[in-house]
This record gives structure tokens, sequence and C-alpha cells, in this order.
């Protein structure tokens, strides 16, 4: 059976997506840390991110840059935080956080009450910063 991001980035749940390419999707994260919480996932479902093919590895974390790249122009943050924890889905993923204060990242913090309707600013953001950087893997709106 698909796990609960693989769907998201076929399409059969929602999401709010921002970028697509051929080895993984970003969407932003329900229940996110900070707005504009984002999460890189690959198309292919490895459970451990240290079982992903090294060039996956490389790949995912270059996406991430770029993502953080886009949101550090959307959000001006302090700083980009990026999380690999891998406990709450068995699909490994990348979480990329805009941050103020180190405790921005600290998972008990998580907007539990934001809804679908509250991710459509900070991915709008996401997208226009990453369409003005020229890139074609924009997905979504």
């Amino acid at each position: 059976m698909a796990t609960i991001f693989t769907r998201i980035l076929d399409g059969d749940l929602p999401g709010e997506h921002v970028w697509r390419d051929d080895r993984c999707g970003v969407f932003l994260a329900l229940g996110p840390l900070q707005p504009g919480h984002a999460l890189v996932v690959p198309v292919a479902e490895v459970d451990h991110w240290l079982d992903l093919e090294p060039d996956l590895v490389a790949h995912l974390f270059g996406v991430a840059q770029v993502i953080g790249q886009a949101q550090m122009s959307a959000f001006s943050p302090a700083r980009i935080g990026l999380i690999v924890a891998g406990l709450e889905v068995p699909h490994a993923h990348l979480h990329v956080i805009p941050i103020r204060h180190e405790a921005d990242l600290d998972f008990a913090n998580a907007d539990r009450s934001a809804g679908p309707d509250d991710l459509v600013a900070p991915a709008a953001a996401i997208r226009e910063a990453l369409r003005a950087a020229g890139r074609p893997e924009v997905a979504g709106g």
C-alpha cells in the first residue's frame, strides 16, 4: 500500500505542492512548525534516509537547498532549518523550515490547528520565489 506521502505526490490526497521533478516532490507540511515548513519527499518509497541511493540523497539535499533559498526570499527568517527525523511517516523526507530561533525546530510546537487554507499563502510565496529564481520545477498553484 502506498504511503501517505506517495498519495500526496500522486495527487490522490490534497497537498500544497511547490516543486516536482522526476525524483522528488515538495509540499507544505500539515501541522507546520513555522509558516512555509516544507517536506522534500523522494518519489521512491524508501523508509529510512540511510537506505537511499547516494545520488538521490545528493539530489534531495540540493532541492532542499533551493527550497530553503526560496523560503529565505519569501519569509526573511533568521535561518532555514533542516531536519531528517523520519519517525512520523515510513517514507524518507527532509523538513525544510524557516526559523527565527532554535525552539522553532521543536515538533512539540507544531501548529496542529493549521488547515489546508493556512498553507495556501505560504505555498504561493515559495512558488513565487522559485519562479523569480527561474526554476521550472515549480508545482501547484
